[in-house]
C-alpha cells in the first residue's frame, strides 16, 4: 500500500487534491499519467526557452503550473505561474536566470512522488488522438475533450466513460481533424481548452465560426484563465458555458449537462 504521508510530509497538498479527484484510487491512476507525459512537457518548456519562444513557452509552463495544483504540488505551481508570466511579457532575462531553480524544485517534487508511487515510471508515448473507427460500435453518442493535459483529458473520459465514447484532442487541430472524422449528430458536446501549444482554443472556435459548426455541436470552454480580456473573448463566440479549472467531477458534469441539453434543442429544431 502507497504511504500517502511521503507526500503529506514534502508539503503536497493531497487533501486539496482529493476536491478534484475524489479518492486516492483516481488520484493515483492520474499520478501515472502525469508522470508519463511531464518529461515530455519539461523537454519542450527547454526547447521554447532555449529557442527564446516566450509564446509557446509561456503555454507549455502554464500546463505544467495546472497539473502541479491538480496534485497539491502547490510551491511548485506557484514557480511556474511566474515563468508563465515572464514568458506572457517575453522576460527572456527572467525565464533564463531562473530556469536552473525551476528545474531543481521540478526534479525534487518528481522524485517524491516517483517515490510514492514506488516505482519508476517507463517511458511511454502520449496516447493518440481517438478516431472513430477505432471505436466500439454501440457506442452512438461523443464527447470531444480538447486540452493539453492529458490529466485533464483522462480525468473527463473517467467521468462519462459508461455513458458516452470520450474522445481527445491535445491541441487545436487534432480537435479540428477529430471533429471532421465524427458524424455531427453524434457528437453531444465539446469541451475545449483555450491556452494549447500550436493550434490554440481561440482558433478553433474560428473555425467553428466560419464552418457554422455552432449551429452543429454545442462548445464549452474549460480554462484555467479568468481575466475579463479572457472571458469577454471567449463569449464573443456562442458557447454554452465555461468552467475555471481545477474543477471537480460535480463541476464537469453540470456543464456537461447544460451543453448537451443545447444539442437536443439543436437536434430537435
Amino acid at each position: 500500500m502507497k504511504d500517502v504521508n511521503i507526500l503529506i510530509e514534502n508539503g503536497i497538498d493531497v487533501q486539496k487534491s482529493l476536491e478534484l479527484f475524489g479518492d486516492m484510487v483516481t488520484y493515483d491512476q492520474m499520478l501515472e499519467d502525469f508522470l508519463r507525459e511531464v518529461d515530455g512537457k519539461i523537454s519542450n518548456a527547454k526547447r521554447y526557452k532555449d529557442m527564446s519562444d516566450m509564446a509557446n513557452y509561456a503555454i507549455i509552463v502554464h500546463s505544467l503550473k495546472s497539473d502541479c495544483r491538480y496534485f497539491g504540488m502547490n510551491e511548485l505551481a506557484d514557480m511556474f505561474y511566474e515563468h508563465e508570466l515572464a514568458g506572457k511579457r517575453n522576460d527572456v532575462f527572467f525565464v533564463n536566470e531562473n530556469f536552473e531553480k525551476l528545474m531543481s524544485a521540478t526534479v525534487k517534487n518528481l522524485n517524491v512522488v516517483k517515490r510514492y508511487m514506488g516505482i519508476l515510471m517507463e517511458e511511454s508515448a502520449i496516447p493518440k488522438l481517438a478516431t472513430v473507427q477505432s471505436q466500439s460500435p454501440s457506442q452512438e453518442k461523443y464527447i470531444l475533450v480538447v486540452d493539453d493535459s492529458n490529466i485533464i483529458r483522462n480525468f473527463i473520459e473517467k467521468i462519462f466513460d459508461n455513458k458516452y465514447k470520450v474522445l481527445s484532442a491535445k491541441d487545436g487541430q487534432e480537435a479540428i481533424s477529430s471533429i471532421d472524422n465524427i458524424p455531427h449528430e453524434k457528437l453531444m458536446c465539446v469541451f475545449l481548452d483555450l491556452n494549447m501549444p500550436g493550434v490554440d482554443g481561440y482558433q478553433v472556435l474560428e473555425h467553428f465560426k466560419n464552418a457554422n459548426l455552432f449551429e452543429e455541436i454545442p462548445v464549452s470552454i474549460i480554462t484555467g484563465s479568468d481575466d475579463k480580456e479572457t472571458l469577454d473573448r471567449a463569449f464573443s463566440y456562442p458557447i454554452v458555458d465555461m468552467i475555471q479549472k481545477p474543477f471537480n467531477e460535480n463541476k464537469i458534469k453540470d456543464v456537461a449537462e447544460k451543453t448537451i441539453a443545447r444539442k437536443n434543442i439543436l437536434i430537435n429544431n
